[in-house]
């Protein structure tokens, strides 16, 4: 199963759709903030905050090989951090590290688990642990996830920085330091707007973000079972670079985004399947079971019991 169509030769050479899209984003981004004055907060919000979250999903791009074989390359293409939070080599590792697929949702083995030891989660004071079950809401997961992200990843980053075990920590933070700069210049001085509003758009893209990360993974025994299928429409497809089918990129994590659905066409029910059933319509379904009910328990029903 899955066998990874093969490349047009125009695309072997360089990966024209991701590097136009790259462009197209930061002509965007940079456009509407630029005449954020005469379009306003609403408008350019309405076009800022999508290339936030496009940027972040053409870093997951870059980070598993895109567009060229260059990692440094692909580094320069995206450092830049337009959401203001994460480093980009902080994301590369961290992420690279959770498509070990044994350890999925591992409260401690993977990054990117929203799941509790059970242990960690009775020390928690009740105030909290509401929060927790709030932030496994789909609203709650909007509204508060990625301030409950920052925290937990800044924490988790300044631990490390104490330990001194953690390599290329510090420059991957002096990195982002240098990015962070660059866009602030751009925001404060040449865009001339005020840092609470690009704040707020920074947010939003974090959020809309959120949407995707929402359902991708679930505590399973099996482990096709963990990882989800979003068969979603275009606008969506596009703002995640296809990564809604999010068990095809698990399986071929280094196929290209527009790839993806390709592949996916061809061998749909056989991933179907694969994943023993853990498919959405698209984002609307997810939205309708989930908007204020919390999709799992915050305590992993199995692991670190």
């Amino acid at each position: 199963m899955g066998k990874i169509p093969a490349l047009p030769a125009f695309l072997e050479r360089a990966e024209w759709p991701t590097l136009a899209l790259i462009f197209l984003c930061y002509l965007v981004w940079a456009g509407a903030l630029f005449l954020h004055e005469t379009l306003g907060l609403a408008l350019t919000a309405l076009l800022t905050v999508p290339m936030v979250t496009l940027h972040a999903s053409l870093q997951h791009e870059a980070l598993h090989g895109h567009p060229s074989r260059s990692a440094a390359l692909n580094e320069a293409l995206v450092f830049l951090p337009l959401g203001l939070a994460y480093p980009y080599r902080r994301f590369k590792r961290l992420h690279l590290r959770h498509h070990r697929d044994e350890t999925l949702t591992d409260p401690y083995d993977d990054p990117e688990s929203y799941y509790y030891a059970l242990a960690d989660w009775r020390g928690l004071p009740a105030p909290l642990r509401r929060l927790l079950d709030f932030n496994n809401t789909l609203f709650g997961r909007l509204l508060i996830g990625p301030a409950v992200m920052l925290v937990g990843f800044y924490g988790a980053e300044l631990r490390l920085a104490r330990a001194g075990t953690e390599r290329g920590l510090r420059k991957a933070w002096a990195l982002h330091a240098l990015g962070l700069a660059l866009v602030l210049f751009f925001v404060l001085l040449f865009a001339a707007m005020p840092l609470w509003q690009y704040l707020l758009i920074a947010y939003g893209g974090l959020s809309l973000l959120s949407l995707r990360t929402f359902a991708e993974h679930q505590a399973s025994e099996s482990l096709g079972a963990q990882t989800v299928i979003v068969e979603g429409g275009p606008l969506t497809a596009l703002l995640f670079l296809n990564n809604n089918l999010h068990y095809v990129h698990h399986r071929h994590p280094r196929l290209a985004w527009y790839l993806l659905p390709r592949l996916y066409r061809a061998e749909r029910a056989g991933f179907r399947a694969g994943n023993e059933g853990y498919v959405f319509a698209g984002y609307g379904d997810i939205l309708r079971r989930y908007l204020f009910r919390r999709k799992t328990p915050v305590p992993h029903p199995f692991l670190r019991r």
